[in-house]
């Protein structure tokens, strides 16, 4: 698994910098946007798309989980997180979980 980030939509905040375990995600050369450096090296944890305030970081879905090229992102609101998937040929999906809640089990 591995992310894509979107640089039209990032604002430089780099959150996802101190967040990323592997330490993949690079300031870009004028420092203003973010990249990753080695996609292949990804873990997939996903904590940077859960950091991400603009929702400009997916995590590609794989074969293995039936994603099979589809894209999720993440948007936080109060307790509420908003998981959107958007797939290869467009259709997208939306699930929503209540944060408060979600490790209660």
């Amino acid at each position: 698994m591995s992310i894509a980030i979107n640089k039209e939509k990032c604002i430089g905040c780099k959150k996802c910098l101190s967040v990323c375990p592997g330490s993949l995600i690079k300031p870009s050369e004028n420092g203003k946007k973010v990249y990753i450096k080695y996609p292949k090296d990804c873990w997939g944890c996903s904590s940077c798309i859960k950091e991400c305030p603009t929702s400009s970081i997916s995590l590609y879905l794989g074969a293995d989980i039936g994603g099979r090229g589809s894209k999720l992102t993440v948007q936080l609101e109060n307790d509420l997180a908003h998981w959107k998937i958007e797939e290869s040929n467009g259709t997208q999906h939306s699930i929503n979980i209540n944060r408060k809640d979600s490790n209660q089990y």
